[in-house]
């Protein structure tokens, strides 16, 4: 399967499950707070939508083409008078829309260069970022209502190859691993990874060690949470959803400096 297909098929998968999820939501759950400080349930499907409302439609027509995010804006504000069932359909009518544009996707459109959340890339790159978005605010809403779900699959798996990308920044900047120290991410399952970093003048990552400095564990629900900036480290850490062996320091600094996103 070419990375423009797999893009292609776990994008309407992330569609399908986030409008499942919300559509089975009672108006009390609407109303819940999620895991981003400044939006409820209701909030985060409108910036859900408002955000792809914004792409839906757009193109880069250059490299220096942003697609129009002033947008958003203007959606967000005209939701706060949207009933839940206003919103939801809404957003089934604005990922219909982004479906038609997806499926009609070409190898070159794929491939054309296009500004993205991470500088510079592709619309394609593009595209494997709103994934990771869309994975992670279904999440900011299933995690405080209490139903978990969509941990497993393609659209988790790539969902966390956008952390996995992030992870020698994580290591080196964030957690601040010095030179001549390793370690190991050992993430436990539904998505199950070992991840080694090493620094050798930069944090990078490596072919598996030995004896790393330290080895981190946790599943990769808590472990993308905590990358993502959406819990307190404080609460994995005492409910053993996060844990660490080898250097007992850098261990525990390493659970609570993971935050590279928000």
């Amino acid at each position: 399967m070419s990375q423009r297909q797999r893009t292609v098929d776990n994008h309407l998968t992330a569609f399908d499950t986030f409008a499942e999820f919300t559509a089975n939501l009672t108006d009390d759950e609407w109303n819940v707070q999620s895991l981003c400080p400044d939006w409820t349930v209701h909030g985060v499907v409108a910036h859900t939508a408002a955000i792809e409302s914004v792409l839906l439609g757009w193109f880069p027509a250059s490299a220096e083409d942003p697609p129009p995010f002033d947008k958003a804006g203007e959606f967000m504000k005209a939701s706060a008078d949207m009933s839940s069932a206003e919103l939801q359909a809404k957003l089934l009518e604005i990922f219909a829309g982004r479906r038609a544009e997806l499926e009609a996707l070409t190898d070159e459109q794929f491939d054309t260069p296009s500004l993205t959340p991470v500088g510079l890339q592709t619309y394609g790159r593009f595209m494997a970022i709103r994934i990771f978005d869309l994975w992670t605010h279904e999440q900011d809403m299933r995690v405080p209502l209490g139903k978990p779900g969509n941990t497993d699959g393609p659209v988790a798996e790539q969902s966390f190859e956008e952390i996995e990308g992030s992870i020698g920044y994580i290591a080196g900047k964030k957690i601040g691993l010095e030179d001549g120290q390793s370690i190991c991410f050992e993430i436990t399952g539904p998505v199950e990874k070992k991840i080694y970093v090493a620094v050798d003048g930069r944090a990078k990552v490596v072919d598996p060690i030995d004896e790393p400095t330290a080895t981190l564990v946790a599943d990769s629900l808590t472990f993308s949470l905590l990358a993502c900036g959406r819990v307190d480290p404080q609460e994995p850490i005492d409910s053993g959803d996060i844990g660490w062996e080898g250097d007992a320091t850098l261990g525990e600094h390493a659970a609570r400096n993971l935050r590279f996103t928000m």
